[in-house]
């Protein structure tokens, strides 16, 4: 019961920190240029906010089952075993921590990878760009919209996306309006930031 409880704590301490570097993927104030919540255009797009949400909950609900079952004790057998381990309430727990865990390191690669595409044309390193896929952008509704704006409606929210600060996501949807309309005259900011040299992120 005491080794049960032992790695109970120590792997729950592996969410709490991952559950960290997803706020800090998502928080616009802590993400240095990425959208909020990792979703290219706000709005009805809520993009991975629930997913930090439900990670934050697993975490919250580890330290609640880190209890140690190892200092309860509750005489049975008519008071012959008057003093028991609950190894199995330990693992049992156990159990559970180890599967929430997983839970929540799979909703920080799953913010990661998406961070990742935000973060295009930069790269990373060359062993995570071999194994990191290209996450599918966080769309949904808001993206289905800006299908029927406008090329000038278009630059405006691109523009206004820039004066928030998000610089990268900006830059991709201009390389995106680009795309879409090459005999266009972009405006002098839309010129400046395309210019912008290409860095490989540390």
């Amino acid at each position: 019961a005491l080794a049960l409880d032992a790695a109970a704590m120590a792997i729950a301490e592996l969410a709490n920190i991952s559950e960290r570097r997803v706020e800090q993927l998502v928080n616009p104030h802590l993400s240095s240029g990425l959208p909020p919540f990792l979703a290219p255009s706000s709005g009805l797009n809520s993009g991975f906010m629930i997913a930090q949400v439900s990670a934050a909950a697993l975490v919250s609900e580890n330290k609640v089952l880190c209890h140690p079952a190892s200092v309860d004790s509750i005489p049975s057998s008519a008071g012959r075993e008057d003093h028991v381990s609950m190894g199995t309430t330990a693992a049992l727990k156990l159990e559970t921590i180890h599967d929430h865990v997983r839970n929540v390191l799979a909703i920080e690669l799953l913010c990661a990878a998406q961070g990742l595409d935000l973060r295009r044309p930069l790269t990373t390193t060359a062993p995570l760009e071999a194994q990191a896929p290209e996450a599918s952008s966080a769309q949904g509704a808001d993206h289905r919209a800006e299908a029927s704006e406008s090329p000038a409606a278009a630059l405006v929210r691109i523009r206004a996306q820039l004066g928030r600060g998000e610089r990268i996501a900006a830059r991709r949807a201009l390389e995106e309006w680009v795309k879409a309309h090459p005999q266009a005259e972009l405006p002098d900011w839309a010129r400046a930031l395309l210019a912008e040299e290409t860095r490989v992120l540390p």
